[in-house]
């Protein structure tokens, strides 16, 4: 008998240390589970957020290249205007060049670019 509870006595002392070596393992386990589901929450949230401000914006940007498209039909007319000898368009058209804004036709002088800031 005294055989049997020095046999037992080890496997006793194994089975109660398993439990407490993989404690840590499952609690470090569930705590990068947490941490991963509330970071993709996160994730989504924003990416939602960033979806609805976009559609948001999209009416503004239209809007945005209707104006440009005139601007460039404007600045066209008034290149042509300028290229038949009318004084008017023609200081019109050098002020947009000064400016570095202006779409230059074929039949007028090119038009610099602006200059870009290299900050």
């Amino acid at each position: 008998m005294a055989d049997d509870v020095e046999k037992s006595d080890p496997e006793e002392r194994t089975e109660a240390a398993r439990p407490a070596s993989t404690l840590p393992l499952i609690i470090t386990l569930v705590a990068l589970l947490i941490y991963f589901s509330f970071q993709t929450l996160s994730l989504l949230s924003e990416r939602s957020n960033l979806a609805f401000v976009k559609s948001n914006q999209d009416g503004a940007l239209q809007e945005a290249q209707k104006v440009q498209a005139q601007f460039k039909v404007l600045v066209t007319k008034t290149s042509d205007l300028a290229d038949q000898g009318h004084a008017g368009a023609r200081m019109v058209m050098e002020g947009l060049q000064r400016q570095g804004v202006g779409f230059a036709s074929e039949s007028s002088a090119p038009v610099k670019p602006a200059a870009k800031s290299t900050k």
